[in-house]
């Protein structure tokens, strides 16, 4: 079985996610596994990072104009590596550009979909995709009949590899025309938070509830994220009151995120919320009702007043720290 992953560029770097894929590949027990990466300048791209164990051969299509993204451009550069590599399956994960971008080239390899993909099991040549629906309340197990498959892969799930590859990958630049009307959509500008780390990917994780009452208290959240060095979260309650920007929500309609340490402040633990957090390595939670959701989930629980518990509990880290 041929797999080829797509490599999202950001900022002359491949992103963590494109990395996780190859733990995805290789449960569907690939033979040969190969990358693509659209870029302005690949050179700058194919680091030592991007020789990952089990990467075969990476295409590379260098235009300056993918300096700024555009949808068309880079799912056509996905579909004719597919079909230079002679791809069963393409992975793609499933960030925010993975979720624009892998339907497209579903489209153009006439290839069956499943988004969001969370666990992947193999029988002879039948591959078996789970991903979850009703916000999460349900997985859904899904079979791909047609000959190319697409899948989307859910961030921060799967585990990246670690070790470089002894052996390193063959480049090969994707002989391609681009031509402007390939690049009619364009995204001409991304903003991002500056000096704040991206919730997305980070190790530590403090995330707020509803119980914090307002975005006054929001001080509280930051000084335990400052003290332990980690991004700050959000619920969706938190969000959808206006507290916080949509770029910190955690759950089923925000982020998905398996940090090293995730901690719950004042945060219920709807069903919407656990599936986008329950794969944290350790859960601790602090919420003053006793039979909250989250405590059900967590490896550690505090029940308590986070107004009461936060500034002891962030006095006593900042002390560690210290000494």
């Amino acid at each position: 079985m041929n797999i080829l992953i797509y490599f999202e560029e950001r900022n002359g770097s491949i992103r963590k996610p494109s990395f996780e894929a190859i733990e995805a590949a290789t449960k569907l027990g690939a033979s040969s596994i190969a990358a693509v990466v659209a870029s302005a300048s690949s050179a700058s791209v194919l680091n030592e990072q991007a020789k990952r164990a089990g990467i075969a051969k990476i295409f590379t299509v260098d235009d300056a104009r993918f300096g700024e993204y555009s949808s068309k451009a880079a799912a056509k550069v996905i579909a004719e590596a597919a079909k230079a590599f002679n791809a069963d399956v393409v992975i793609i994960a499933a960030t925010s550009r993975g979720k624009d971008l892998a339907p497209r080239v579903a489209v153009r390899l006439a290839a069956g979909y499943v988004p969001d993909v969370t666990n992947f099991s193999v029988n002879g040549s039948t591959i078996h995709a789970t991903h979850p629906v009703y916000a999460g309340k349900a997985n859904v197990t899904m079979e791909v009949t047609t000959a190319v498959k697409v899948f989307s892969t859910r961030p921060n799930l799967w585990k990246a590899p670690k070790e470089l590859s002894t052996n390193e990958a063959s480049v090969e630049a994707l002989s391609l025309n681009l031509d402007e009307s390939d690049f009619s959509d364009r995204t001409k500008e991304l903003m991002l938070s500056q000096g704040k780390l991206d919730v997305a990917e980070a190790d530590i994780i403090v995330t707020g509830g509803r119980g914090l009452k307002g975005p006054e208290n929001w001080g509280l959240i930051e000084n335990l994220a400052t003290s332990l060095g980690a991004a700050t979260g959000a619920s969706r309650a938190v969000v959808d009151a206006g507290w916080r920007p949509h770029s910190e929500q955690v759950g089923q309609t925000g982020k998905t995120v398996s940090p090293t340490l995730y901690v719950a402040i004042a945060v219920s633990g709807a069903i919407q919320h656990l599936a986008g957090m329950s794969s944290s390595k350790t859960i601790v939670a602090i919420n003053k009702d006793a039979n909250a959701p989250i405590f059900a989930v967590c490896d550690y629980g505090i029940v308590g007043d986070a107004f009461e518990v936060l500034p002891q509990l962030t006095e006593a880290i900042n002390n560690v720290r210290r000494h």
